[in-house]
């Protein structure tokens, strides 16, 4: 268990990593959003290159960004009975949702990614705006989020299956969201 624990920490890292470039990203899309509402106003001026290097960039916030929002259990999930749940039970049921639906499900949509991100790339597809931007950075987004997630669900997988074994010890509270 201690090889994959040691696999779990370093995904972790990874993760951070990401999630450091989606919290940058976010802000940065928002100081350009706000820069080109400030030119169209006061210029008359709008560039679709920038409008649309702010799309990108919040792709790579969500994409990017959604791994690390797992990675500290900040999921959004159904809190039906979750909440009632004893620290055993919370953890069989995050094990059954991520080996039935959060690692099928990625691995399905990294399948299917995958190859449009390629063929956007290998073609150099232009945005249709005048003055767009080419697509694959944005498309490199899809591929590279769904990798991301697939990797911290097999860390939350090791974890979770640590903390049942008595090898791994994680914090399991579990704040129930203000309604």
């Amino acid at each position: 268990m201690k090889p994959l624990l040691t696999l779990s920490r370093a995904i972790d890292w990874l993760t951070d990593m990401f999630g450091g470039f989606a919290k940058w990203a976010v802000i940065l899309s928002c100081f350009i959003s706000a820069l080109n509402a400030v030119i169209r106003y006061s210029f008359d001026y709008s560039s679709n290159g920038w409008l649309e290097i702010q799309w990108y960039l919040f792709a790579a916030c969500v994409m990017l960004g959604a791994s690390q929002v797992l990675r500290v259990n900040e999921h959004v999930r159904v809190d039906v009975l979750y909440g009632m749940w004893s620290a055993r039970a919370k953890v069989w049921i995050d094990l059954f949702g991520l080996v039935f639906f959060l690692m099928p499900v990625m691995t399905l949509m990294l399948y299917y990614a995958f190859p449009l991100f390629v063929r956007m790339y290998e073609t150099h597809e232009m945005s249709n705006n005048a003055g767009g931007l080419i697509r694959w950075p944005a498309m490199l987004m899809l591929p590279l989020g769904f990798a991301l997630m697939l990797l911290q669900g097999l860390s939350e997988i090791i974890k979770r299956v640590g903390w049942l074994t008595h090898t791994y010890e994680m914090d399991l509270h579990y704040e129930r969201p203000l309604q």
